[in-house]
Parts: structure tokens; sequence; C-alpha cells
């Protein structure tokens, strides 16, 4: 084939077609990103035409420039009088970085929390719980993947920085992308993913008093860059520590979700953790208890754990708090929700007809239909003169 007659013409149709290639972590077109460099057409030596992208990436060592060439590639060879295409990579100068992190950051230079601006409309759920192994993390990770394949865009930051497990759950094994003092969170299932896992070698432990604590939530809040959410989930810690009362100072907005199991000795410690919010101000959408029985071949429920500590749970807050608080699921205890979790593919995603997956997706539908509480936003409303 020729070389075209008008390069101009191809030229602007090529990055047209660039602006459907999209940054697999920034999840924005990369003509917007200010990512590439320059566009060349010209014979490709074989009578046909080759068309040269370059591409300055936000880090040397990108781990999705195979992404990244292929879907070039994909966009500009269907394009009339391509016959070849070429990527090359660069990296992005100290500028060209500066600009995209105020570009990310709708204009502003310093890092903010979004979330905490009056006019942010992401729901933002902390799923709590009175004591540990009562599946906390199992929840927020089939809560968060149930929301995402729902198409909603969706965060998940695991606040439990000495216990974190989030990043097994979603099968998360990328490290975050850094751009200077911005943090590009791994995507998986579609939904961003954050946790001082991703940072710390394997094995070892975190120790951190309270200050610390606070200031790695409010990096992971203000730092990361976590685009337009609908929803934003925070794994807690279980107890009523530093991380329980840094969230509700962050996240004026944010909601609890009490998570607990039948047990007597659970529901008693859940309903500490969810009465936390008299002080904190904040308003407890609900409990999930989990384990709630084993269902037997017989189709008989065996309750390992006891019953009824969910209901116990949201009656309790309910008088605590003086608002009620509903029992939004009972999730039963089954070995293919372990299972899933292990293998970083939570069961709402590899099992969605099982008996949990069913309870884990309704709630989550219950909780994107809800509106964004009015905690932290403007009313728009400005004082009268007498």
């Amino acid at each position: 084939m020729p070389l075209v007659a008008d390069p101009t013409a191809l030229t602007a149709a090529v990055r047209t077609a660039l602006g459907t290639v999209q940054d697999p972590e920034i999840r924005r077109p990369i003509t917007e990103l200010g990512m590439v460099r320059s566009v060349d057409v010209g014979p490709d030596g074989a009578g046909g035409t080759l068309v040269t992208v370059g591409l300055d990436l936000t880090t040397q060592g990108c781990p999705l420039k195979d992404t990244l060439t292929r879907d070039i590639t994909a966009a500009v060879s269907p394009l009339d009088g391509v016959t070849s295409v070429l990527v090359q990579m660069g990296v992005m100068s100290a500028e060209q970085r500066a600009a995209l992190r105020e570009t990310l950051r709708g204009g502003v230079a310093e890092p903010v929390i979004p979330f905490s601006k009056p006019e942010s409309l992401t729901k933002i759920y902390a799923i709590a719980s009175g004591k540990g192994g009562v599946g906390k993390s199992s929840v927020t990770a089939n809560l968060a993947a149930a929301m995402a394949a729902d198409g909603l865009r969706v965060g998940v930051l695991d606040a439990d920085v000495y216990g974190f497990s989030i990043p097994r759950m979603l099968g998360v094994s990328m490290t975050p992308t850094r751009v200077d003092d911005m943090i590009l969170p791994p995507i998986a299932h579609d939904i961003k993913v954050i946790s001082i896992g991703m940072f710390v070698p394997a094995g070892q432990p975190v120790v951190w008093r309270g200050p610390m604590l606070h200031r790695a939530l409010q990096q992971f809040l203000a730092d990361v860059f976590w685009g337009d959410l609908d929803v934003l989930l925070l794994d807690l810690p279980p107890g009523t520590g530093d991380i329980a009362i840094s969230v509700a100072q962050l996240l004026p907005a944010s909601e609890l979700i009490v998570v607990t199991t039948p047990q007597l000795a659970a529901s008693e410690v859940a309903e500490r953790a969810g009465s936390v919010a008299v002080q904190t101000r904040q308003h407890v959408v609900g409990v999930i208890e989990n384990m709630a029985w084993l269902e037997q071949p017989d189709g008989s429920r065996l309750e390992i754990f006891g019953a009824g500590g969910g209901e116990a749970v949201a009656a309790s807050l309910t008088e605590i708090l003086g608002a009620r608080v509903p029992l939004l699921a009972q999730v039963p205890l089954d070995v293919r929700l372990r299972e899933a979790g292990d293998a970083g593919r939570p069961i709402v995603l590899s099992d969605p007809e099982s008996p949990a997956a069913v309870a884990l997706r309704t709630v989550a539908r219950s909780l994107a239909a809800r509106s964004r509480g009015l905690a932290g936003r403007s009313l728009g409303l400005s004082p009268v003169g007498r």
C-alpha cells in the first residue's frame, strides 16, 4: 500500500484514535494525561505506512508497558492507510510529572483528601468489627467486588494496618506506581486498592503507634489518586482504637457497617465497635451477621456459632444510638467463600449463585442505592440579615 497522500490528515486521525486509549492505572485517556509525546507518519520500507507513536511513561519501570503497546496498536492499526505501528517508550520529565499530578488533582498542586470536600458525592463505608476473625475483610472484599461488577467505580482502603489481608483477598500482586509524591493504586476486578501490605516486605510486622497510624491513613487518602469514586470502602482493624477515631476525623461523611458472628462473645464486643459512633458522630448503616449457619446436605442448618447475635447487636445499637440500626444480612458459613478469598477472586465473582454470594450481593446493592449522607456537605445556604 502506498504512503497516504495526506500525512497531516492521518496524523490527526491517529491522535483522535489515541484519545480512546486509557492508561490502565489512572483510567483516563493517554492524550488527556499528556503521555503522547509525538506522532510520526512515514514509509515502512515495504511500500506501506508506518505510524510511530512516542509515549512518555509516568515511571521508567511502569509494569504496564506491554498493555499500553497492545492498546495503542489496536487503536491505530485499523485506520485507513496504516500498515504498521511502532510505539517508542520514554519517561516523563519532572515538569511533565508535576503537570500530571496537578491535572489529576483537579488543578490543585498540593495533596488534599478529596472525600472530605463538601462537594464530594462518594459514599464512604467503614467496615468495622469488635474482634478479629469474624470475616470483616471477606465482607469488605466481596462488597467491593459486587459493586464493581455492577458498574460502580469502587475503591478499597485496607486500614487494618496490623492485620492487612485485602491484597490477597482481591488478588493484588502489583506494587503501586509512584509519580513523585502521588501514588497510583493497583486495580483488581475493576477496584482501586491500597494497603500498607503493598509497602512492607512479606512477613514483616508493622509496629506503629497512634500518630504514625493517623499519618499513614491521611497519606492513603490524600496521596493516592483515587479518581472519581462512587463508593469507598475502608476495612478497619477490629476494636475501637486509633484508626477508627482517625477515620471519623478525616472522613466526617463516613458511615459504619458492623460485622459480627452469631456467637455471644463476638456480638457483645461488636456492640462496642458500633457504639463508638456516639463519640465520633457517625451513622451506623447496619449490621452484617457472618458465619450465620452451615447448610447441611439434607438442607438443614447447623448453627455452629449459635444464633441471634446479629439481631442482638442491631437491637442494642438501635437503643444506644437512638436510631434504627437494621440487620442487613445473615451470611452463611461456606468453605467456598474462604477458598475464593485465598485465591484472590471473591465468591460474588467466582460462585455468584452460592447463598453467601447472594446475601453479600444483596447488601452491596442496597448500599449502592443509598443516598450520600449530609455530613460534611455544603447545603448551599447563606445567612440573611434582618
